[in-house]
């Protein structure tokens, strides 16, 4: 099991309405932030969470409290994000796998290129400071940029890859309405896709994974992982697969879940000109697509009931909310919705909860697998909670997310003769629990182990 981090947590309104109703709710973590869009957090830092600000910024909310100096401020290179219906700005933020030593991280924004024209599209590499971590060196090195040929649909998550490391990148179609240069379907075109390369080397921007779907193919451009997307407003990896989440936002009449497995080996397309949702797109009645076939949705909802733009989510891998265990959270902008989407149960969607007056601008997931919210024009982040979680010792954690004690094996609290009694049984029946150097075995190599774990103790 894994302790929860400590946040402050004053209570948000909220109404709960179906699925696990009236077992979830949320606490204000942070206040203050200036149109937040998305917060992640970095390898070796579990205490804090990185937090964007549109026009330009990142910020800390380390420990619960909001560092006031910014990690980054690149407000002056990025265009747009000042106003209310502004989807420009400083959008994405990955750190590399090997932050904790390198320092490396990216982001992805939308601002000017010398020597060319028009707003661009640029990822680009950053470094932690040498002197405090908290703030980060300002020399910017450019990995990839890309013109966009209007203002909105700009896509801009990123984030590496779990099982291959490779730095995945969603970018919109481009903008205006119905994708006018058919550029989601464009294999020559970075927009409306996901790309996938490889940042690894620091010697060089980018090279591309052997194993990309279009490498070698003539017109097209080997960056690209999947394809087919009109504007894809939080896609995530789920920590513990791999799999792949797409939230996709429509035109006019249909939102949609997209969902990759893991064992993909790319160059999916998911129907954008030709489909919104998981109709025909009304403004091209008889379109086809080519190649086809296309990749459905696993779900869609209309524009009713006071929604218009969906916002996708993560797949719940944390301890302290056991009713989400395994539900993937994606909500509506519009509407403040907030829904679970359940992959073992033919994708079954539940409303779990309701924010009246939030704009759901993000969701973030921390190190502990928790999941917050994020409200654009209030300035806030949320955590999702239990109304009435489980804590039977009132220490404050809930118990789903209690340390383990490994070698306290018939599990009484103590550590004493009767779990040595206990190993012996655990091992004779080959059960799992006797694995105590967690190599996935139980073998003799378990009872050293064991001996190792009682004389540390345990907390």
């Amino acid at each position: 099991m894994r302790r929860a981090i400590g946040m402050c947590a004053a209570a948000m309104t909220t109404v709960l309405v179906g699925g696990v109703s009236g077992q979830i709710t949320t606490e204000l973590v942070a206040s203050g932030i200036d149109r937040p869009v998305f917060m992640t957090t970095a390898p070796g830092e579990p205490d804090k969470l990185f937090v964007i600000e549109q026009e330009g910024a990142i910020r800390i909310i380390e420990n619960g409290v909001l560092l006031p100096i910014p990690f980054l401020d690149i407000d002056p290179q990025v265009t747009g994000g000042s106003s209310g219906q502004s989807e420009r700005g400083l959008l994405g933020l990955a750190f590399s796998p090997d932050y904790e030593t390198s320092g490396r991280f990216f982001v992805n924004y939308t601002g000017p290129v010398q020597g060319q024209s028009g707003t661009h599209t640029i990822i680009a590499e950053y470094h932690r400071s040498n002197v405090n971590s908290n703030i980060a060196d300002t020399t910017e090195r450019i990995i990839l940029t890309f013109p966009q040929p209007f203002s909105n649909h700009n896509g801009g998550w990123m984030d590496f890859g779990p099982n291959d490391g490779f730095l995945y990148i969603a970018t919109g179609d481009g903008g205006s309405a119905n994708d006018p240069g058919d550029r989601a379907s464009d294999l020559n075109e970075f927009l409306g896709k996901i790309l996938r390369i490889d940042v690894s080397d620091d010697q060089v921007t980018y090279t591309i994974p052997p194993g990309n779907p279009f490498v070698g193919v003539a017109g097209a451009r080997e960056e690209i992982w999947a394809y087919g997307l009109r504007n894809p407003w939080r896609t995530s990896f789920d920590s513990a697969t791999g799999d792949l989440w797409i939230a996709d936002v429509g035109q006019g009449a249909r939102e949609e879940v997209n969902y990759q497995a893991a064992s993909s080996t790319g160059g999916e397309h998911y129907g954008w000109r030709c489909r919104e949702g998981t109709i025909e797109n009304p403004s091209f009645p008889g379109c086809t697509i080519t190649p086809s076939p296309y990749t459905e949705p696993v779900h869609d909802y209309p524009h009713t009931l006071g929604r218009c733009s969906i916002t996708g989510g993560y797949l719940y891998r944390g301890c302290a909310v056991p009713e989400l265990d395994g539900l993937y959270l994606f909500g509506d902008y519009c509407s403040g919705d907030v829904y679970t989407l359940d992959p073992n149960n033919g994708f079954a969607v539940n409303t779990v909860l309701n924010v009246p007056n939030f704009s759901l601008s993000s969701f973030g997931e921390d190190a502990m697998g928790e999941i917050y919210v994020m409200d654009l024009f209030g300035g806030t982040i949320s955590r999702i909670v239990s109304t009435n979680p489980v804590d039977d010792n009132n220490n404050g954690i809930p118990d789903g997310c209690e340390e383990t004690c490994l070698p306290d094996i018939n599990m009484d609290g103590m550590l004493d003769a009767s779990d040595f009694t206990a190993w012996v049984a655990a091992f004779n029946a080959n059960d799992p629990i006797a694995d105590q150097n967690l190599d996935g075995l139980v073998n003799v190599l378990d009872f050293n182990a064991w001996i190792a774990n009682f004389n540390a103790g345990c907390n």
